[in-house]
């Protein structure tokens, strides 16, 4: 085999005893310059030879983890347990991916994002921020999940949505779409939420959905808040069609997320 890397002598223990390799490359291949330093790895079955792939700065690779394809890790960001990171995707910051979890195509998980069970994030979709995304849950297409917000179970986020704030999206919830879940959001099942495209005077998504405390919050462009708060404000700023518009809306979504709790 054709080595693109070494461990080095500079090693790393971790608090369970486990120690880890700085890496070197051998050659140069991708964006790596023969003779860079890399991060650390338990051992050679945790990055490929193959491809680009590569792990930078002082991020982490160790267990059964596995890094292929042209996917990177960079900064502080650790890839444990059985995490499959590959393609192109990139995992940084301090974001963490263990368990059995999977990123991979153009996906990127950052920040301080938490990526475990068997959950999957692949396609252009990005977990961010403090998000959580665990159990067997899936995010892709473009879809962002950011903030503190927790995709969990077997819940699906995908197309253009995106979940944010204290969001929570649980069971087997499938957003998708433009749709917009924020705030203090509590969806455990795909009738907690609806949304409507093309609608209002910029041609908007509004969505609407269950909050933590058991009432409707809605959002649409920047407004975020409860429905009644939203026909408040419609009230104020619209004209006659528009108003008229969204109040049959809120008054379509009132009659199938509260008919779906009975």
């Amino acid at each position: 085999m054709d080595k693109k890397y070494k461990l080095t002598d500079e090693t790393l223990t971790l608090s369970n005893g486990v120690k880890l390799y700085r890496i070197k490359a051998l050659k140069s291949f991708g964006e790596v310059n023969k003779g860079d330093l890399g991060g650390f790895v338990q051992s050679e079955d945790n990055l490929s030879h193959k491809g680009n792939a590569w792990v930078y700065c002082n991020a982490q690779v160790y267990d059964d983890a596995h890094v292929s394809g042209n996917a990177s890790v960079y900064s502080d960001a650790q890839v444990s347990g059985n995490a499959q990171v590959r393609d192109y995707a990139e995992v940084s910051g301090n974001a963490q991916v263990r368990g059995y979890a999977e990123v991979s195509g153009n996906a990127q998980v950052r920040g301080y994002a938490e990526v475990y069970g068997r959950a999957s994030v692949s396609g252009n979709a990005q977990v961010y921020g403090n998000a959580q995304v665990y159990g067997r849950a899936s995010i892709y297409n473009h879809a962002f999940v950011y903030g503190n917000a927790c995709v969990h179970g077997r819940a699906c986020v995908r197309g253009n949505a995106l979940v944010r704030g204290d969001a929570d999206v649980c069971f087997y919830t499938k957003v998708y779409g433009n749709a917009i879940v924020s705030g203090d959001a509590k969806i455990y099942n795909s009738t907690d939420i609806i949304w409507f495209s093309h609608v209002g005077t910029e041609n908007g998504t509004l969505t609407v959905f269950k909050g933590k405390a058991g009432n409707l919050l809605a959002t649409i462009g920047c407004f975020y808040g409860t429905v009644d708060e939203f026909l408040e404000k419609s009230a104020k700023v619209h004209d006659k069609r528009v108003k008229t518009e969204y109040q049959l809306l809120i008054k379509v979504a009132k009659s199938r997320i509260q008919h779906n709790q009975l």
